[in-house]
């Protein structure tokens, strides 16, 4: 299939091909790690969750906004909507979307914890790369 083809894809014949990948960039995708990790502090009001984000990273609402939505069709966040004035909802992990977090939390202390020796790879490489270039 030509590249120009695969971008006409819809999403849902995108996600019939390959549905693991979607959900795992969903889980790791810039927000979703932030949302999934700040909700295993326990339930959050969306404009509690948006501050929170917020400390690490600018998010709008409109992102914050479908990024929940698509981590709630996942089944990894419960939305909770009260019948009260003003409306109350609140966002908490479902069961599967604690195990996901509790991966991505890993994933996220095992970079935390090697930074270092990425940093030196890294300076290695671009060492390496440019003797290679004064060479050329």
């Amino acid at each position: 299939m030509a590249v120009s083809n695969a971008r006409a894809r819809t999403g849902a014949e995108a996600e019939a091909m390959c549905p693991y990948r979607l959900v795992l960039e969903h889980v790791t995708s810039r927000w979703g790690v932030l949302v999934l990790i700040e909700l295993m502090e326990g339930s959050r009001r969306f404009s509690e969750l948006r501050r929170a984000i917020d400390q690490v990273g600018r998010i709008s609402e409109k992102m914050l906004t479908q990024t929940l939505q698509t981590l709630e069709r996942d089944g990894l966040v419960h939305r909770d909507a009260k019948p009260v004035i003003p409306p109350r909802v609140d966002y908490s992990l479902t069961d599967l979307g604690r195990e996901a977090a509790q991966q991505v939390r890993s994933l996220a202390q095992w970079t935390h914890d090697r930074m270092g020796e990425v940093e030196k790879a890294r300076q290695a490489y671009d060492e390496a790369r440019e003797l290679r270039s004064r060479a050329s």
